[in-house]
């Protein structure tokens, strides 16, 4: 078992591919958007060809309405019957959860989350000021967290972690990265939207909103979808809408980059030519 990462569109789902039929491997994805069904343009998913082609988990798992995080996705990884698999993706977070753990949660009702909103930061600086300092004042979703977690078990949130420690779920595995300059990874991004936008990204925006209607849903906030949203409040034309998908992609990537190299350290980097050589000797 061996990992792939790198920053959008730099090719990973290609060489994952070509190693899969090579190595009799199969694949599973580390994306938080190939997780929903019906969204297959926006996340640039491998065509029905290549899943056909190649097993894939961690991809049409839930639909757009349903939640999902990075607990279901270990349940996905648990649930595979071998380990002849190559996990590969941009959602580096999913792996770095894997490699070092995550603390079990305690059981949240709705009737906690329901007085849990009705408290704030404040709140939580009080009972847990060692908690606070480790996060923003604007990350809603680890304050809320913070203040179920203390609701449901009476415990400061760095208390509960305390006495339930992240159990690590994946062994080291070797990662291998693709190496990409900044303005050969923005001509790929362009290209891949180019692409998105002949495929009908457009036409599966439209449907996605006609079917659920709520904006307000994570997986119509991600990119390429919440643009072509204001495009049809009026607020880019087309080209505009092109060039801010690009442009918020490229900013993703660049997010993606400064995580794999401050969190994996140990990985080995190499240009996309010449990686599937040096995956083939290290495996």
């Amino acid at each position: 078992m061996f990992a792939i990462i790198g920053p959008t569109a730099s090719g990973k789902s290609e060489i994952a591919l070509k190693l899969a039929k090579k190595l009799n491997y199969e694949i599973l994805s580390l994306d938080s958007l190939s997780i929903y069904k019906e969204i297959d343009i926006a996340s640039a998913k491998p065509s029905k060809k290549e899943l056909k082609e190649v097993k894939h988990y961690g991809i049409n798992e839930v639909y757009p309405n349903e939640k999902f995080n990075v607990n279901k996705f270990i349940k996905i990884y648990k649930k595979i019957p071998h380990k002849n698999i190559i996990i590969v993706g941009g959602t580096g977070f999913y792996l770095k959860a894997m490699i070092e753990g995550i603390s079990p949660m305690p059981e949240i009702t709705d009737e906690i989350k329901k007085q849990a909103k009705k408290l704030n930061y404040e709140f939580l600086k009080k009972i847990d000021p060692l908690f606070v300092s480790k996060i923003s004042s604007n990350d809603t979703y680890r304050i809320q967290k913070g203040i179920e977690i203390f609701l449901a078990t009476n415990l400061p949130p760095s208390q509960y972690f305390k006495k339930h420690p992240p159990i690590p779920i994946l062994p080291e595995i070797p990662i291998f990265e693709i190496e990409i300059s900044r303005d050969d990874l923005r001509k790929r991004i362009k290209t891949r939207t180019e692409k998105m936008f002949k495929k009908g990204l457009i036409d599966e925006v439209a449907y996605l909103e006609k079917k659920y209607q709520d904006r307000r849903l994570p997986a119509l906030k991600a990119i390429g979808i919440k643009e072509v949203l204001d495009y049809f409040n009026g607020k880019y034309s087309f080209e505009e809408l092109k060039e801010k998908i690009i442009t918020n992609t490229a900013r993703l990537a660049k997010r993606q980059q400064i995580f794999n190299k401050t969190q994996f350290p140990q990985k080995i980097s190499a240009p996309l030519k010449n990686l599937e050589e040096i995956i083939l000797k290290h495996i």
